[in-house]
């Protein structure tokens, strides 16, 4: 425990021995950052609570208000149902982030940042149409692809010690 200042010693002479008794215990020793300049942070009075954030691997828009990760989910929407496999699916986010806009709505004296719900059918047809393009480009890469090599999938021989594919009645042979 820390001892207690004699009314016969100055402040600055108390805190010098402090610290230099602390010096010769090691207990400056290994700390982070140690020889580094001090960070400079600007005027951004929130640095220590973001840097605590980024050392638990937690996002910042947690600090937000309601209303504005609301927004932010709605403008989001189209990346993350992006990879949904099924129209369900893509209905029930939907619903989910409809029903928490609702509750937020619901609740007395909110902030006046406008939130409104999203239309589904909207979302639905962005969603049908970004799979669509996707399986367009998988189709042509996989048509580039066929077309880059000089003998088609169906009539390249067989590696060499392997079985191949009789193409009449598409049974096993042995290798010739």
């Amino acid at each position: 425990m820390t001892e207690r200042k004699r009314p016969d010693i100055s402040f600055e002479t108390w805190i010098e021995r402090q610290i230099r008794a602390a010096q010769e215990r090691g207990d400056f020793d290994d700390l982070p950052g140690a020889g580094k300049p001090i960070p400079d942070h600007g005027d951004d009075e929130l640095w220590w609570v973001k840097a605590y954030l980024a050392r638990q691997g937690l996002s910042t828009e947690a600090l937000l208000p309601l209303p504005l990760q609301l927004r932010r989910e709605i403008e989001r929407l189209p990346e993350t149902v992006a990879n949904v496999p099924s129209e369900q699916s893509v209905r029930e986010i939907v619903a989910g982030l409809n029903r928490r806009v609702v509750e937020y709505m619901l609740q007395p004296g909110q902030l006046p940042i406008p939130v409104h719900k999203v239309d589904v059918d909207a979302v639905v047809e962005t969603w049908r149409a970004g799979r669509q393009a996707r399986r367009e480009e998988a189709r042509r890469a996989l048509l580039a692809a066929q077309e880059g090599r000089s003998d088609p999938p169906s009539r390249r021989p067989p590696p060499a010690g392997r079985r191949a594919l009789c193409g009449g009645c598409r049974a096993v042979c042995p290798p010739p």
